[in-house]
């Protein structure tokens, strides 16, 4: 047996157990079954170049070459579809995909079933024999392999480069290191060489793959790859059990046979005996564990593992949270193992739970039994109360669970000394065989016992939190409700206030119209001449008609606010004009509380756009505001200043001023300070909020500034841009404002 035979086989043994390694880890994975398949190809390819060097017969020779062309085939799709999955999914064109598979599917049919496909035939050459390939087919067959090998390649070095997690990136390298290696040397010995009609290295190429499989080997014991190590742990741990036992047995057995007996065997049979011997005493405690469990349930037919009930029943009191499930499932594995006709787990009622029995049959017990099994099982100090056991004292307390078919009463009580009510019982039947309950069924049931307190204890816990999870809920669902029908009707009423404010507004604006008109007429002397005194309380008069004009237009521009029908009338207005006018009507006000009301007209001042009504009304409000917070003695100023690129409002007093903490409400509906309800009681907090309403409606921003004792500064500031008329700006421009405000109070509320 030559060198390159050792190294030939191997290789193919090594592939094959580490292939193997990584199918036992997880057979459903694609990944593992595409290694496999790879390690599978590996060997497949060792056996024959194996082969075709051994044989000495032409036309097998040719039949071991068409089989080792065959196994590369299948080792590049593997490699593809392998790396295409390995870590994490990372899919190919579809299309490659397609192709990749067709035109393997056709060169492997090719290669099978037409005898000269690539390989025309063998020759005998001084290095040994030599395959003669079809040029053309060999190129394709080549081709297909290449493509294989770059694709896989690439997958592998892009995962190695876009992996985050550091463990994955240095599986993916160590991977992509030994697989690159190994593809550069078979390439070379094993295609391109034999390509130009060298096949004096065909042997290498298998052998070559040693070094894929070393990196692949350290990367399952030092980085976890495949996650296989407790799969290799107990193939190394099996493989040195049987050398260790080869060695023993051979020097033992047969070296006293041949000391005592003479007896002696060739090497062959003593190494086929011995391994023999090996595999046998490693498979017989497998094969001792299944004749066991035979033989238990013909001759020990209640013979039970107590560390499996055990296992079994933690697992369910460890994965269940639902109480009724996990009585149901304990009594299900308590019946199973113990063999008993049925078993069931009762709880008593307490303050947060009604009394229950759940269990492999639907029992119920009556309630002077119930109360006397409470009464004995406290004077007894016993955990558990086997029936056929009970002395004649307790003869009365026998005949009870006899009648309800009871063989054994576990009591679940977390008192130790068993001396007050436990939380319920364990209620067994009598087992299926006949057979008494023995010490080590009432030490097993001890011991559940005890588990199951504190599992019971803690989902009891669980049930009263969910149940008071629930009981919130609720009352938090019927709070929402009532909530929502109160809102339901504040909305309704507050509809009905809106309707019943612009139907008011709507008509007290006619009357008052005619008023202040005749009032005007009577005050220009229309109707003729008037005295000081008469004057004096006309223009009081007109003042508060005009006054109510202003409140009854506030009022109509909420309503018209909250449907949507609040519209800017742009005109080309002069600004400086507009505000003299009002102030006019104001001066007689500040006279009559000793103010001092100045405002400095700008000698020229641009026309702007502006809707004339409704600002008006916002010089009018800040104004008169000041009049009326302002003491007797105190001075208003009023200033319209042209910037450069903005025309800017200010009025400005020395008043009460605003408190701080109110100042964020102030221009919100209805709002008024507490300093400014005491000084002007009559006041409807729209003012202010209609005034941002307008100004913000026409692209503006609200001026305050307030310091509470010391006065306030109200007005507004508008970009001239945006204000400039234009040509076109001949007529009144409408425009709905509700999109302008809402965008606009966004920006300005902040």
């Amino acid at each position: 047996m030559g060198y390159t035979t050792v190294f030939l086989v191997l290789a193919a043994v090594l592939s094959l157990l580490i292939g193997l390694a990584v199918l036992a880890r997880d057979y459903k994975k694609i990944e593992n079954v595409a290694f496999f398949s790879f390690s599978v190809s590996i060997a497949s390819w060792s056996i024959g170049i194996l082969g075709f060097l051994r044989t000495t017969d032409l036309d097998k020779a040719l039949v071991w070459a068409k089989f080792y062309y065959f196994a590369p085939l299948l080792l590049v799709y593997s490699c593809v579809i392998f790396t295409q999955k390995f870590l994490y999914f990372t899919p190919l064109n579809r299309w490659i995909n397609r192709f990749l598979t067709v035109a393997g599917l056709l060169l492997v049919s090719l290669l099978l079933f037409d005898k000269h496909f690539v390989t025309s035939q063998i020759l005998v050459r001084s290095y040994g024999k030599q395959v003669v390939l079809n040029t053309s087919q060999y190129l394709v067959y080549s081709s297909y392999l290449l493509v294989c090998f770059v694709v896989a390649n690439l997958l592998i070095y892009t995962k190695f480069r876009n992996s985050k997690k550091s463990v994955n990136k240095q599986q993916a390298g160590i991977f992509f290191a030994g697989f690159a290696i190994s593809c550069v040397i078979g390439v070379f010995f094993n295609l391109l060489l034999p390509g130009f009609g060298n096949y004096s290295y065909i042997a290498i190429g298998p052998p070559s793959t040693a070094i894929f499989l070393l990196f692949v080997a350290y990367a399952i014991v030092r980085h976890r790859l495949f996650d296989v190590r407790l799969v290799v742990a107990r193939t190394l741990g099996y493989a040195s059990s049987l050398v260790f036992l080869v060695i023993v047995f051979g020097l033992l057995v047969f070296g006293s046979a041949n000391l005592l007996f003479n007896l002696k065997l060739s090497f062959p049979a003593l190494l086929f005996l011995s391994v023999s011997t090996g595999i046998v005493s490693i498979i017989f405690g497998q094969f001792k564990k299944k004749f066991d469990k035979v033989t238990s349930a013909i001759f020990y037919q209640d013979a039970y593992d107590p560390q499996k009930l055990f296992d079994d029943l933690n697992k369910v009191l460890v994965s269940t949270v639902n109480l009724d499930l996990m009585l149901k499932r304990s009594s299900e594995i308590i019946a199973t193992n113990i063999k008993a006709s049925y078993c069931a787990i009762g709880l008593q009622s307490s303050p947060n739970m009604n009394p229950r029995i759940v269990g492999t049959q639907k029992l119920q017990f009556p309630a002077d039994d119930m109360k006397l099994a409470n009464h004995w099982t406290v004077l007894m100090h016993k955990s558990v109360v086997v029936v056929d056991d009970l002395d004649e004292k307790y003869s009365e307390f026998k005949d009870a669970l006899s009648s309800n078919n009871i063989a054994v009463l576990v009591r679940l009580s977390p008192d130790i000394k068993l001396t007050k009510d436990g939380i319920g019982y364990i209620v067994i039947g009598s087992k299926r065989s006949g057979n008494p309950f023995n010490g080590q069924d009432i030490r097993v049931l001890d011991t559940i016992a005890k588990e199951l307190i504190i599992a019971i204890q803690n989902a009891l816990r669980y049930e009263e939190i969910e149940n008071f999870s629930e009981t919130l809920q609720a009352k938090v669902d019927e709070s929402t409700r009532k909530l929502r029908r109160s809102n339901e009707k504040l909305k309704a009423l507050d509809e009905t206030k809106d309707d019943f404010i612009s139907m008011a507004s709507h008509q007290m604006r006619t009357p008052l119209t005619s008023i202040k008109g005749y009032l005007s007429m009577v005050l220009e002397e229309d109707a003729g001449k008037i005295t000081p005194m008469q004057r004096e309380m006309l223009g009081q008069a007109f003042f508060s008609s005009q006054r109510m004009v202003y409140l009854i237009a506030d009022l109509l521009n909420v309503s018209r606010l909250k449907t949507g029908k609040f519209l800017i009338e742009a005109s080309p207005v002069n600004l400086a004009d507009m505000v003299e006018q009002e102030l006019k009507q104001l001066e007689e006000s500040a006279a009559s509380r000793s103010l001092t009301l100045r405002y400095d007209k700008p000698d020229s001042f641009p026309e702007i756009m502006l809707d004339e009504t409704k600002t008006r009304q916002v010089i009018m409000n800040f104004v008169d505001n000041s009049i009326y917070y302002t003491p007797a003695g105190g001075h208003i100023e009023v200033k319209l200043i042209d910037r450069p690129n903005s025309i800017e409002l200010r009025v400005e007093d020395d008043g009460i001023g605003v408190a701080k903490d109110e100042q964020h409400h102030l221009f919100t509906k209805f709002y008024r300070a507490g300093n400014a309800r005491k000084a002007r009681p009559d006041g409807t907090g729209l003012g202010l909020y209609m005034a941002k309403k307008v100004i913000a409606g026409q692209n503006g921003s609200i001026i305050f500034e307030s310091e509470e004792g010391k006065g306030s500064t109200f007005g507004f500031v508008f970009g001239k841009a945006r204000l400039e008329p234009t040509p076109s700006d001949g007529e009144v421009r409408k425009e709905p404002a509700a999109m302008a405000v809402r965008a606009h109070l966004v920006h300005h509320d902040k």
